[in-house]
């Protein structure tokens, strides 16, 4: 097969740090607070920027707090995970890496003994009817490493007695989230905005506020997880006081892209995007004989986190590493020819392809990537014939 003639325009389709929007530059970044202290009024002042605008874009209410927290998506989690989790059973759903990796810290760090896992494997989604929301309820709304998210939030009552932890990473700037369901959220910068990593959100509903000022969990609570002082909530972390030093290049690339977010329409036009990008990869895929999604349900399909499988019959005949070279043979082809950068599978999911999908993609590149993927799939076929 020859190659192509069309190039993608950015070839960055990494599922995290994720591309930046359409024109961005480091002229940008010009206003940055750079060598100022982040608790200076200048600093205090961008960090609450952030806090305001993300409200606003994501329309979420205003008895809602809103923190910037350490360490990234992970941080966020875990401080939740830390601060609220014991007084309640809980149910840990898990249907993918990350998942996973919250149910073996609450197995192996919190031991938390009235824990049950609800799980399913790559691809698809355990049986939500099954949860129990007597308990505390910890799951991602989008699977990043399996291309697998919840339909919606109908499944969460209005009446639960427990709260739901979010893990909204690769979800949020994407996709609709129906805050009433949701108690606590979490989400980074490097996901959906194409933001710089470090820094995590977190967002509060009032009866996580409440969970937060009534319990003192039982084991001993690291500094940058403290998200209460005396019984009380520290307001000063909802305000733009980060419980350590943020980046203030960081915070001024957050303000960037939401400030590109609400010129374009704000989440109407964020979901759009992203819900465009995945049906121009549906109709590509409805062609190609080759590829397949790893989340067969279109209903709970993922619109970020596009997971792919080769489904020719070649190659679904190959043992796990076999395949796991394949499509490692045509990322490394893609990468050479920078056309596309960082779309092998995730480490942990089965082998395949994984196409970040996000508002700040393109769907031209991602119609210029797809003969591509059919050039490196011929390439990496030929040379599975001659192997053999």
């Amino acid at each position: 097969m020859m190659k192509p003639t069309a190039r993608p325009a950015c070839a960055n389709f990494s599922s995290g740090p994720c591309a930046k929007r359409p024109g961005w530059s480091l002229e940008n970044l010009k206003n940055a607070a750079l060598g100022r202290s982040h608790r200076s009024k200048l600093g205090k002042a961008k960090l609450a920027d952030v806090i305001e605008r993300t409200r606003k874009v994501l329309g979420i209410p205003a008895d809602y707090r809103i923190g910037i927290v350490p360490a990234s998506d992970t941080g966020a989690v875990e401080m939740a995970l830390w601060s609220l989790l014991g007084p309640r059973g809980v149910d840990m759903l898990a249907w993918e890496s990350f998942g996973a990796g919250w149910v073996s810290d609450v197995a192996k760090q919190l031991k938390l003994k009235n824990a049950r896992t609800i799980e399913s494997g790559y691809g698809k989604l355990p049986d939500l009817a099954g949860v129990d929301f007597e308990n505390d309820v910890v799951f991602t709304w989008n699977g990043t490493t399996s291309g697998v998210r919840v339909p919606n939030g109908d499944w969460i009552p209005a009446d639960r007695k427990g709260l739901t932890i979010c893990d909204a990473t690769s979800a949020t700037f994407a996709m609709r989230l129906p805050w009433d369901k949701l108690d606590v959220t979490t989400w980074s910068w490097q996901k959906v905005l194409g933001g710089e990593g470090q820094h995590g959100m977190l967002v509060l509903s009032p009866r996580a506020v409440e969970r937060l000022t009534t319990y003192s969990p039982p084991w001993p609570m690291p500094k940058i997880f403290r998200l209460t002082q005396g019984g009380k909530l520290i307001e000063g972390v909802f305000k733009g006081e980060t419980i350590n030093t943020p980046s203030m290049l960081a915070v001024e690339d957050a303000l960037d892209g939401l400030m590109w977010a609400e010129k374009i329409g704000g989440l109407d036009a964020l979901v759009k995007r992203s819900e465009g990008n995945l049906a121009a990869i549906e109709a590509w895929a409805a062609k190609t004989p080759w590829v397949g999604f790893l989340a067969e349900d279109k209903a709970i399909r993922s619109c970020t986190s596009v997971c792919l499988v080769i489904k020719d019959p070649a190659v679904a005949a190959l043992d796990a590493d076999a395949k796991a070279a394949f499509s490692k043979k045509m990322v490394a082809a893609l990468e050479a020819e920078k056309v596309a950068y960082d779309i092998d599978a995730y480490r942990d999911a089965p082998p395949g392809l994984r196409i970040w999908a996000g508002a700040t993609v393109e769907t031209s590149d991602l119609e210029a990537l797809f003969g591509w993927l059919e050039w490196a799939f011929a390439e990496a076929k030929a040379g599975l014939s001659k192997a053999a």
